[in-house]
């Protein structure tokens, strides 16, 4: 076998003089090494077809609609080179700030999936059943009533709020360090008491405000312009980005905190930063778009699975879960002739039936 400088194969377990924890845990498994990072090539063409995917998607919802368009007028209209200024319109200004905002945040949400899967070391452990979207929603909603619907007041509110849950599950879960299982079930029970917080809180609402936080909390794309996208979308590709540097603790992390520790990895302080960049991950898509559901859930083992990992990754994670955004949109929009639902619903559904078959799943491994 060639080992060149860009693919490599390795089967140490072992770090050797100069490593960094959990570098060399590959498995025997092809390597790449771009700028100091070292990525599996099979998730990496993995995560590449399901981007394209993806595009391929979000390409048809610029082009389908009552005012349907052909792919030269799509090119046209996001460049506002057409002819006809409607073209330009729809394109550029109604149906480009959707489609950016599904990939872009179905991305997120499953890089804050596959962050906290990965922490718990459970295929459940999704802040969306743990609770952290959940307290992201009551503090968006609580912004809403008191500060109005303006995009910076609600990502404040659910910032604050989805870490303010955070650490109330994180002190809850504490007993001599956090435990993956403990930690969803007292997520569980955290999420059932804000739901009911949050149906209370809209029911004492003014009516506008009402219906607009209960809109919102559908999950929806319908409506979302540039001023809400382009600073979500900022917003999203820096946390993600900061979530890939603990990519290499975080699979270490996965091997057990007795492994890791050995192998140097400070796991509290890593786990307590992971939890804050993931929350506040979950928290900006939540304020966007509003509390979509299993997306988060569903994306890193759909990924894990495609790629053949080991462990969760982070790539094939984000990959699948805009795949998985972007085609519920587009099933939202066009599956239900002029009606057109809140892609939340359709994620619910989706995610209904793959809850049940991991369930199945976790059931015949025990």
């Amino acid at each position: 076998m060639k080992t060149s400088q860009l693919a490599v194969h390795e089967r140490t377990l072992t770090p050797g003089p100069g490593t960094l924890p959990g570098e060399r845990i590959d498995f025997g498994r092809p390597m790449l090494r771009v700028f100091g990072f070292r990525l599996d090539i099979r998730v990496l063409v993995t995560a590449g077809i399901v981007a394209l995917l993806a595009l391929a998607c979000g390409f048809a919802g610029l082009m389908l609609g009552k005012f349907s368009l052909t792919p030269g007028e799509v090119f046209q209209g996001l460049f506002g080179l057409a002819e006809k200024n409607i073209v330009n319109t729809v394109a550029g200004e109604w149906r480009a700030p959707r489609v950016i905002a599904a990939i872009v945040l179905g991305a997120g949400l499953g890089v804050s999936g596959a962050v906290f899967q990965s922490l718990t070391r459970n295929p459940l452990g999704s802040p969306d059943i743990i609770g952290f979207s959940t307290g992201a929603y009551t503090g968006g909603i609580v912004t809403i009533i008191v500060f109005g619907t303006s995009f910076i007041s609600t990502a404040a509110g659910a910032i604050v709020g989805g870490l303010l849950t955070a650490v109330v599950v994180y002190l809850l879960t504490w007993k001599g360090g956090v435990q993956g299982f403990r930690l969803i079930i007292v997520g569980i029970a955290l999420t059932a008491m804000l739901n009911a917080f949050n149906t209370w809180l809209i029911l004492r609402a003014d009516l506008e405000l009402a219906m607009a936080a209960a809109t919102w909390g559908a999950g929806t794309l319908n409506g979302i312009g540039w001023s809400t996208i382009a600073p979500a979308a900022v917003a999203t590709i820096v946390l993600g980005l900061a979530c890939g540097l603990f990519a290499r603790d975080l699979g270490t992390l996965e091997l057990g905190d007795d492994t890791s520790k050995a192998l140097g990895v400070r796991n509290e302080p890593v786990r307590a930063a992971l939890i804050v960049v993931a929350v506040a991950l979950v928290a900006v898509v939540t304020a966007a778009a509003g509390p979509i559901a299993f997306v988060a859930l569903a994306a890193p083992q759909i990924g894990r699975r495609l790629a053949k990992a080991q462990g969760t990754s982070l790539l094939a994670s984000a990959a699948v879960g805009a795949l998985l955004l972007v085609a519920a949109d587009l099933i939202a929009q066009h599956a239900f002739g002029d009606l057109q639902l809140p892609v939340g619903v359709i994620t619910v559904s989706i995610g209904g039936i793959y809850l049940i078959w991991l369930l199945i799943q976790e059931a015949r491994k025990a």
